[in-house]
């Protein structure tokens, strides 16, 4: 029988996990995102709804880090640039600690994306993890970011025209 393991200890075992993984992909692949940052998307049924999808963690205060994204983007027309810092950034102690990380995750989509319109339409999904030896199957709700919400604004930092910030939250 299955050992039972609290939603808590689940919650931050995945959160440190993330950002291991995600520091290894800073440090060593150039901010590449690894196969355990692009999880594959399943509707509550099982079927697939897309192979890998980028998600990104948020802090759970992202307004420090949103100003530095923003201040570097406005500092330089240079791409590679704002690229190199933000890198840096990342690369020094930005995902030493996982329990200053939301557990909601996002994703961000093309308003016009048939995923993200059957995201918000199901309203739910499930998120599976793998990498490393290690795997999780989250079951998350799905949420449309309000324009002006900081969870919305940090990722969209850096990046030009019109998307929709969609949001995974924690297991249910």
């Amino acid at each position: 029988m299955a050992k039972w393991r609290s939603p808590k200890k689940i919650r931050d075992r995945f959160l440190a996990w993330q950002c291991l993984i995600r520091q290894t992909a800073m440090r060593e692949q150039g901010g590449r995102p690894s196969p355990g940052m692009r999880p594959r998307v399943r509707d509550t049924s099982g079927r697939e709804l897309a192979p890998a999808l980028t998600v990104l963690l948020v802090p759970e205060e992202p307004g420090e880090s949103t100003a530095f994204f923003r201040f570097q983007v406005m500092k330089t027309q240079d791409p590679r640039d704002v690229y190199e810092r933000v890198l840096d950034y990342l690369q020094a102690d930005y995902f030493q600690q996982p329990l200053n990380f939301s557990d909601r995750l996002t994703a961000v989509l093309p308003e016009s994306s048939p995923l993200a319109e059957r995201l918000l339409a199901d309203g739910s999904c499930t998120l599976e993890f793998d990498q490393f030896r290690q795997a999780y199957h989250l079951p998350c709700e799905v949420t449309l970011l309000k324009e002006g919400d900081e969870r919305r604004e940090a990722p969209r930092m850096g990046r030009s025209g019109h998307g929709s910030t969609r949001e995974g939250g924690a297991p249910r």
